[in-house]
């Protein structure tokens, strides 16, 4: 199933131009962008994974991870193949990194709201791989959920253009944003892409209401310094305020650095030690067993208010919206 694609220019007879995201593709007949999911085809831009998703499953929405959205619900989550992005280190490099073959499946916008409606799911994903690269299979889809009150959200590198994201948060209700490093050399070397667009699109999705998570995988030796924790915290209690959550996830071994250590889980815990120093008040650590990393605390009381065990929650003394016995207000979307 291909699709013209939304966001391109003529550039003149023989080149067109992308203007998804921020590479900007500039593609001749029968090329392909970056993504390697979007092509030249005589003159007109096509998606060529509308609605071939590589990926369809149900899951806990605290593995996205989503910490202050409906926590305990499930969400059904869809991917296709390819992303905009070469990081190194992808843990989903078997999809994120293939080609449009990859997808074996076919599945309409409408029949992935069925398939979360049959299930009595209220929430659907764009995750696993970027769901920028399949912005019109994700916007038509997401329009479809809005007009079954079931919420959409994004886990994305947050590497798009302004105009389609503003367009995106119409019908977008959360985003976990993947913040790799405050290093525009690091973005560039390891992961082919730039920096500034993505703390755009985060401000951008911000200012639009949508309720937004920050992720940062810390690589031993590439973003793990005391430095550039701390530049990244204050960047975010700066720019987006201190009750955004921050999730700092270990590193394992894959893709092309397979030699490279595992981030030790003192690391993890002194992350999330800065952070909580430095203002913000839900900081999370993940992809290690670390009861108190795990936990959401209440800002003012210390309380726990929701225990965890992984992704599942154990007890939540959240009441409308605040904590139980102090009545501070815990920042997320709740019941």
């Amino acid at each position: 199933m291909e699709k013209e694609a939304l966001f391109w220019i003529r550039l003149n007879n023989k080149e067109i131009q992308c203007q998804l995201c921020p590479h900007f593709c500039v593609l001749k007949n029968k090329e392909f962008g970056k993504c390697n999911v979007r092509q030249n085809k005589k003159g007109k831009l096509i998606s060529l994974v509308y609605g071939k998703p590589c990926s369809l499953s149900i899951d806990p929405i605290e593995k996205k991870p989503l910490y202050h959205f409906f926590p305990g619900k499930r969400t059904l989550s869809t991917a296709t193949p390819g992303c905009n992005m070469k990081c190194r280190y992808c843990q989903n490099w078997e999809i994120s990194q293939a080609k449009p073959g990859k997808a074996r499946l076919k599945i309409s916008p409408c029949d992935i709201v069925k398939e979360a409606r049959s299930n009595k799911i209220k929430i659907i994903s764009y995750t696993y791989t970027e769901p920028t690269i399949f912005y019109e299979y994700m916007r038509d889809i997401a329009k479809i959920a809005k007009k079954f009150k079931i919420k959409n959200i994004t886990v994305t590198n947050g590497f798009i253009n302004q105009e389609p994201l503003k367009e995106l948060c119409e019908f977008l209700d959360a985003s976990n944003i993947d913040l790799k490093s405050m290093d525009d050399e690091f973005y560039q070397r390891v992961c082919q892409a730039k920096l500034k667009p993505v703390l755009e699109s985060i401000k951008l999705m911000k200012q639009n209401n949508v309720w937004i998570e920050i992720t940062n995988l810390l690589i031993p030796g590439l973003n793990d310094s005391t430095e550039d924790i701390e530049k990244l915290v204050i960047w975010i209690k700066k720019e987006l305020g201190k009750d955004v959550p921050l999730h700092f996830t270990a590193f394992y071994p894959c893709y092309k650095l397979l030699n490279s250590d595992s981030t030790n889980e003192e690391i993890l815990k002194k992350a999330r030690k800065i952070a909580i120093s430095k203002g913000l008040n839900y900081v999370y650590t993940g992809n290690i067993e670390d009861e108190e990393g795990n936990n959401t605390y209440c800002p003012k009381c210390k309380e726990i208010v929701i225990k965890r065990k992984f992704f599942e929650i154990i007890e939540n003394k959240i009441k409308d919206s605040k904590c139980s016995k102090c009545g501070e207000r815990i920042a997320g979307v709740w019941e």
